[in-house]
C-alpha cells in the first residue's frame, strides 16, 4: 500500500525537486512512496522578516490543509525554511503544531528537519550557506543554537526573492555551498526549499568532502521520518546513507 507525504510549497520556484525526490526515492526500492505537494498563497515574494511571517501565517497553511489531504497524505510538512525559522524555536513549534491540529495528520517544517537531520548525522558544528539576506540567515543561526547545534560560520547570499533563486544551476550552487563552508564544520546547510539541490547532493559532498543538508532533500527526509519510513539511497547523501 502506498504512503504518502504532503508537502505545503511556498509559491513557484524549485517545487520540480520533489517529483525528482520522489524518483530517487523509487528508483532506491521505494515503489510506494509519494510526494504530492500543494502550492500555498504565499503573498509578497521576499526574504524579509514581515513577509516571511505573512507567508507561514496560519490562515495561509490552513487553507491548503485539505487539497494536500485529498491527495492521500498520512503527513503534511511545511516545506520552507524562512516563514518557520523566522518564529524561532517556539513559535515554529506552535506553527507546526497548528497545522497538525488543522490537518489531523502529524505535522512538521523544514526548519525541524534541518534540525532533525543534523542530529541524525551527530554533526556537533555546522556551516550554513544561505540565499537570505545576512539579517534573515542570522534567524536561522538562532534557530539550530536553540537546537542545540554549534553554528561555526553563516554566509548570507542577499537574495531577496524565491523566484531568483529558483534560477540557479549547479555551478551556482556549488559555489554556494563551497563558500559557506568551514574548516571546522562537520557538515554545511543549504537551508532555501526555492533553491534546486535534488540532482547534486553528492556533487556538493564530493566536492566539500563532508555531508551536505539541503532543504528540499532534509524536508522529504523529516516528511519520511513522520511516517517511520526510512529509505537508503547514495544518490540523496549521507543523510540517506
Amino acid at each position: 500500500m502506498a504512503q504518502a507525504v504532503g508537502f505545503l510549497y511556498p509559491g513557484y520556484s524549485a517545487e520540480d525537486d520533489f517529483p525528482r525526490l520522489e524518483g530517487i526515492l523509487r528508483d532506491a526500492g521505494a515503489e510506494d512512496v509519494r510526494l504530492p505537494l500543494v502550492h500555498t498563497d504565499i503573498g509578497e515574494d521576499a526574504h524579509r522578516v514581515d513577509a516571511l511571517l505573512e507567508m507561514g501565517s496560519a490562515h495561509r497553511l490552513s487553507a491548503k490543509v485539505e487539497e494536500v489531504k485529498a491527495l492521500g497524505a498520512e503527513a503534511v510538512v511545511w516545506a520552507c525554511t524562512s516563514a518557520s525559522f523566522v518564529y524561532g524555536w517556539d513559535g515554529a513549534h506552535a506553527q507546526a503544531r497548528e497545522l497538525s491540529e488543522n490537518a489531523g495528520l502529524p505535522a512538521s517544517s523544514t526548519s525541524f528537519a534541518f534540525a532533525h537531520a543534523v542530529q541524525e548525522l551527530g554533526a556537533a558544528r555546522v556551516a550554513i550557506a544561505a540565499t537570505y539576506p545576512e539579517d534573515v540567515a542570522e534567524l536561522f543561526t538562532a534557530f539550530l543554537k536553540a537546537a542545540g547545534s554549534e553554528v561555526v560560520s553563516m554566509r548570507g547570499s542577499g537574495i531577496i526573492t524565491a523566484a531568483e533563486v529558483g534560477t540557479w544551476g549547479r555551478e551556482e550552487v556549488l559555489a554556494l555551498a563551497r563558500g559557506g563552508d568551514h574548516p571546522e564544520a562537520e557538515a554545511v546547510l543549504l537551508p532555501d526549499t526555492a533553491l534546486h539541490t535534488a540532482a547534486w547532493i553528492p556533487d556538493l559532498e564530493e566536492a566539500l568532502g563532508k555531508p551536505v543538508l539541503t532543504a528540499n532533500q532534509v524536508t522529504v527526509w523529516e516528511g519520511l521520518r513522520l511516517l517511520d519510513r526510512t529509505v537508503h539511497t547514495p544518490a540523496l547523501g549521507k543523510l540517506f546513507a
